[in-house]
This record gives C-alpha cells, structure tokens and sequence, in this order.
C-alpha cells in the first residue's frame, strides 16, 4: 500500500451570486482545480501555491485560515494507493489572466451549479460545496466587520478607541473563544488576544487539544476601553446584536466564555469564579465558562484552576 499526498488551491472570483471557480480541462475531458504531488520538504501551503503557479501562471495568496481535505483510493502499477490532497482557497481579480501548464488543454469559470452539474466525481462536490459555503460566511463577516469598524463614526458619545479589532480564526470553526475586550497591544495591531493573556491563551488552548489556527477568538465589545477599563453596560448593549450575528456566522459547536463579562453578557452567570468549568446549554448553544487569562496574568493562583478546566474542555471536545 502506498501514500501520496498532493495540495491545491479553489481559486474563485467575484462574490454571492456572481461568484466563479477556475478549473483545470485534462486530456481525458474531467475538470479539476489547480493541484499536484507535495516535493520532498514542502508543506502543504507551498506545494499549493507552486502547483497554482505552475498550471495557472497565478500567484495565489490563500486566505490564512481556510483547510480541507480530501481523501481517496486508486490503483497504481498494480498496486493500491491512498492520495490526501489538501485545498486552500484564493480570491483573484475577475480579469485574472490564466496561463495554463502542457498537462491541461484548457480551463473554465463555473459558477456554483454549473460546477454540481459538469464536475465527475462526488467528492469534488462536496468539496466545492463545503467552499462555497464557506465563502458565503467570508462575505458576511466581511459585510458585518465593516459595520462594527464604522460605529465609532455613527455615535454621537464615543469613548472606546476608534480602532476595529475583528475577531479571528476560521469561519468553520467547532469551537468559538469569547473574551471581554481588546488591549493595548490588541489595539495597536488590530489582532484579539496577542499580548500576554494571549499568550496564556494558546497555551491553554493546546491542552484542550486544539490549535490557535484552529478556533476563532473574538470579544464582547471590539474595541479597547481606555486604560484598560472593564465595559459599560451602554457599551456592551451597542455591540451585542453584533457579536451575536458574529456568532451565528461561525456557528460553533462549543462557545467559550473568557471571563466575567462574556459570561454575564451570553448566559448571565455572575461570578466566574463559581461557576468556572461549568458547561450550560442556553437557547440551544452550548457554553463552556473559564476565568479570562488576565486573572491568572495577575495571580498566579489561577493558573492550576484553568488549566484544569481547559483539560476538562478537551475531555468535553
């Protein structure tokens, strides 16, 4: 038996319904999407965008946080053989000139149903079904970050800083973080949870067996309160409608509440520190609550404590 693992890249453009995907025409007539064998060293990412290269003269850059796979069985020279191949995907400029490689005989630009209808083989659709679905919550996000960046500009009172820190990690994500609001550091860069709570934070989310890459983390108000101070009421209630249309986007499994003012703010508990490694089912989502990483920054008493609900939360998971 033997194992070939091959990375591609699902380039598209345009958006909702005008929205197309490049694929590669072969010899035989099948159509695929830009892909080939990983080189001894390569990861997965450059073997991906080598391959886009090669069959399509285009220099992809994929979103950060998209992966899939596909796997399947064929026979080689008699023998059996299991290929992986795993996709990224890249958005490229409608007018994108396309140079296609010796090994294909042409290409084509399929929006969604032309794809179910001229693609040969199941998991291709599937695949291009579980990217197009995906993308559709790419738009969303996107239409909805742009509106939580412009409330600074549609409030009369405004006392936060001006600065949009979106939340972040794939849009598919099984598990949602939700902490209480930017930092200094935070601010400045424009990322959720890189200071030394983040820090913090990762490592805790490794003994829950998952993977920063792997979560998406985001706050319950996105922009950092001067000095550092905790969230007004009036600031959490001009936010919420958005973190909650965040959190349908997503859709996770598991939501995790960082703290005090996520878990009053999502399921009213009070006190974190009683209710901390409690799992809650409220109005069908599933809620998992821990103290915020600051509190363990601040004393270290705390740490033991979350690290043992974060082992707990991969016992959950």
């Amino acid at each position: 038996m033997k194992f070939v693992f091959d990375a591609g890249v699902i380039v598209y453009a345009g958006s909702g319904v005008h929205r197309k995907y490049l694929f590669l025409k072969n010899a035989s007539g099948w159509l695929d999407t830009p892909k080939g064998h990983m080189e001894k060293g390569e990861h997965a990412e450059e073997a991906a965008l080598r391959e886009t290269w090669e069959e399509t003269g285009i220099k992809a850059r994929p979103d950060p946080f998209f992966r899939d796979s596909v796997e399947y069985w064929y026979a080689e020279n008699g023998e059996r053989t299991k290929k992986q191949v795993t996709f990224f995907i890249a958005e490229v400029a409608s007018d994108t000139k396309i140079k296609i490689s010796d090994e294909h005989i042409s290409y084509q630009w399929l929006d969604y149903g032309s794809s179910m209808k001229m693609l040969s083989f199941k998991d291709q659709k599937e695949l291009i079904a579980r990217v197009d679905a995906y993308i559709d919550k790419l738009e969303a996000m996107q239409k909805l970050n742009r509106e939580y960046g412009e409330l600074p500009s549609n409030q009369k009172a405004w006392t936060l800083s001006r600065r949009f820190v979106a939340g972040e990690g794939p849009l598919n994500a099984k598990v949602m973080f939700i902490g209480q609001a930017p930092g200094r550091q935070e601010d400045e860069q424009g990322r959720p949870f890189i200071g030394i709570s983040g820090k913090l934070l990762d490592r805790l989310i490794g003994l829950a067996g998952l993977s920063r890459k792997g979560v998406y983390i985001t706050s319950v108000v996105q922009f950092f309160p001067p000095k550092n101070r905790l969230p007004t009421e009036e600031e959490v209630d001009m936010t919420k409608k958005l973190l909650l249309r965040q959190i349908e986007i997503v859709n996770p499994k598991l939501i995790v509440l960082l703290g005090s003012l996520a878990a009053k703010t999502l399921v009213n508990v009070d006190k974190v520190t009683a209710d901390h490694g409690k799992l809650l089912n409220v109005k069908g989502r599933r809620y998992f609550v821990v103290l915020h990483p600051a509190a363990a920054v601040r004393l270290k008493k705390f740490v033991p404590m979350m690290e043992s609900d974060f082992k707990k939360l991969k016992d959950i998971l």
